[in-house]
């Protein structure tokens, strides 16, 4: 099936709630714009060289999001024009990118990766860390980042039982620390769920999945 087609099939089965990013790392400039011309207009990348070509080549009215772990000395390349980045995962890396930001006189937002997964290779915050950190008094002092969801990703299994308790587990920390708004941070965004597993990621109360090889095919 095209890409356009992959596209629309998902999108029909998406609520409407529900934000698509589509994973187009690896993928070439004319897979993207065929999921252009189906109307996506948002973008997941992993690594920021490659983003930023294909940023230079695109329309400018798409948003992309970094989603793959981010190194603090590659921040400066993105800061003129990510949308979101995904996986935040310390107090250094949100200061870099506030640095970043105010260089460019913008603000960027940032999901903050909680780490829900049983495997040593994932990233990301546990929950004393997560409010450690929302509430610490340097993070107050960021003034061009804003906060505005938190993402997970969970175990590469096909146990099904695990991966809704670990979705599950995200959902309820994310409930328990969308009441901390300040004027940095405010969480209305839960990012959990790809191709293989975003359907029960909603059911658990995703409000965006990211999906690559279900629409482009496999890499």
């Amino acid at each position: 099936m095209s890409i356009q087609t992959n596209l629309l099939n998902i999108k029909a089965t998406l609520p409407k709630q529900v934000t698509l990013v589509a994973v187009s790392k690896t993928k070439p400039v004319s897979d993207l714009m065929e999921a252009y011309e189906a109307g996506q207009r948002i973008f997941g990348e992993n690594k920021i060289q490659e983003m930023t070509e294909k940023w230079e080549q695109m329309p400018k009215d798409i948003q992309w999001h970094m989603i793959g772990h981010v190194q603090t000395n590659k921040v400066k390349f993105m800061a003129p024009f990510v949308s979101l980045i995904h996986g935040v995962d310390s107090l250094k890396l949100l200061q870099e990118i506030n640095k970043q930001a105010k260089k460019n006189n913008r603000t960027i937002d940032c999901l903050l990766q909680i780490y829900i997964a049983e495997e040593e290779t994932k990233f990301g915050l546990d929950e004393e860390e997560l409010t450690s950190l929302l509430t610490s008094n340097e993070f107050q002092e960021l003034k061009n980042i804003q906060i505005v969801g938190l993402m997970g990703m969970a175990t590469f299994t096909a146990n099904k039982d695990q991966i809704k308790k670990e979705f599950l587990h995200l959902k309820s920390i994310f409930d328990t620390n969308k009441n901390l708004k300040s004027e940095i941070c405010n969480l209305n965004t839960l990012s959990m769920g790809m191709s293989s597993d975003y359907q029960l990621a909603i059911e658990c109360g995703s409000t965006m999945v990211r999906i690559g090889s279900s629409i482009f095919g496999g890499r």
